[in-house]
């Protein structure tokens, strides 16, 4: 299937006449049809080239490790690059791994299986704010971020292109002239970045032992059960409701709903934007996404990640503020009842929950279970049922090998 979407996709691309501007990307009129695979190749070579980059030492790849399920490669909150190559960027670099039925952001998503009557909010869309569309948009922001690959324009892409080493398969696969013009070369390059990151070998194999488990192949151990038990329990570790762990539509689980929720995590001081005490970084409503900053209601909400590879990263949230798995999901059962061993205290010796927020937006975090609670109150989960959540979403790894 996605063989065919593709190819008439491009087919489309190389014989459509070329409409007014602005064009979309999928009716540029190439001289040659490319293949899949020539995209694919070629897009695995421009994801990996850090002559991409402003600097010459940024690649796609820097931030995204395919050895880390194309997420960050260290535990640094965030990812060093920039026009010199040593600029910190805002947010940690989330996993591009099953992303591909990520929808369309948009302010009010209808489940497709279940209840379609009702409204989930604010969903979909690429990056931790949703402001690409696709796949295709996604793979410009970093190109043209001052943050991340640091390039002024497009034509400085397709300049620098013109003399890698992806050039001439590039030329063999769209036409001789595909980077003589800026705007068919930089659509080339986008849709090359686009076909790979499709690539379902690389980006979704559905190859964990719990995908084994569905198929009727895996048994999980005792302790994986009791981990699914607690993450499916909608009174523990309810993480289902964001992130959903079964079959549905015929399709495997991508691990989220895609949706929007603030969670209140701690403010990282280890990102150099936060030596500032009044900047926030506000998800949905600003300061990097700008079209809904009059939405207060979507202060400090952050799109749900996929839990996909979870345990392989070593930064989590969109802060990067906590490097161990564990203290992530002992965060979510004692944000309340424990406060004081997550949030500072302010001069007057009270505990400033919800740092990561003004004041005046704090009322935005999502209090349902597992948070929730008082202060000194018995936690949603304890620590046996921690280490149960630990072995279940350890069963979500790619890369499973039945033993023998």
């Amino acid at each position: 299937m996605r063989y065919l979407l593709l190819c008439g996709l491009v087919a489309f691309a190389s014989h459509a006449a070329a409409p007014a501007d602005p064009t979309p990307f999928y009716a540029t009129a190439f001289e040659r049809q490319p293949t899949v695979a020539e995209m694919t190749a070629i897009g695995r070579a421009l994801f990996h080239d850090p002559a991409l980059s402003a600097s010459g030492r940024t690649a796609c790849a820097s931030c995204h490790d395919p050895a880390h399920a194309y997420g960050p490669p260290n535990a640094r909150a965030v990812q060093m690059a920039g026009a010199d190559g040593r600029t910190p960027g805002l947010r940690a670099a989330p996993s591009l791994r099953y992303l591909q039925a990520v929808p369309p952001f948009t302010e009010h998503f209808f489940d497709s299986d279940g209840d379609d009557s009702i409204d989930q909010g604010p969903a979909g869309g690429y990056t931790w704010d949703g402001r690409a569309r696709s796949v295709h948009e996604q793979a410009a922001l970093p190109l043209l971020s001052k943050l991340e690959m640091a390039n002024r324009d497009p034509a400085q892409v397709v300049a620098s292109v013109r003399r890698s080493a992806e050039a001439p398969a590039l030329a063999r696969a769209f036409g001789a002239h595909v980077l003589d013009d800026v705007d068919i070369g930089w659509r080339a390059i986008l849709l090359s970045l686009e076909v790979f990151q499709q690539d379902p070998a690389e980006f979704y194999p559905y190859d964990s032992k719990y995908d084994a488990f569905l198929r009727g192949k895996a048994a999980l151990t005792e302790a994986e059960r009791r981990g699914l038990a607690v993450f499916n329990d909608p009174a523990k570790g309810n993480c289902a409701a964001c992130h959903p762990s079964t079959i549905r539509e015929g399709r495997f689980p991508a691990f989220s709903d895609w949706g929007y929720i603030a969670l209140g995590v701690p403010r990282n001081r280890a990102i150099a934007a936060n030596a500032d005490r009044a900047w926030y970084d506000l998800g949905l409503c600003g300061p990097v996404r700008t079209d809904l900053a009059a939405q207060r209601e979507y202060c400090g909400r952050f799109r749900t990640p996929t839990l996909r590879n979870v345990s392989r990263r070593a930064v989590y949230f969109h802060n990067g503020r906590f490097t161990r798995l564990e203290d992530a999901l002992r965060f979510y059962a004692e944000r309340d009842t424990r406060p004081a061993r997550w949030y500072p205290r302010a001069t007057d010796g009270h505990v400033e929950a919800y740092d990561d927020l003004p004041p005046a937006l704090r009322e935005n975090v999502n209090r349902e279970p597992p948070f929730g609670g008082a202060a000194g109150g018995r936690p949603a989960l304890d620590a046996a049922e921690i280490r149960d959540l630990v072995a279940f979403l350890k069963t979500l790894d790619d890369g499973y090998a039945p033993q023998r």
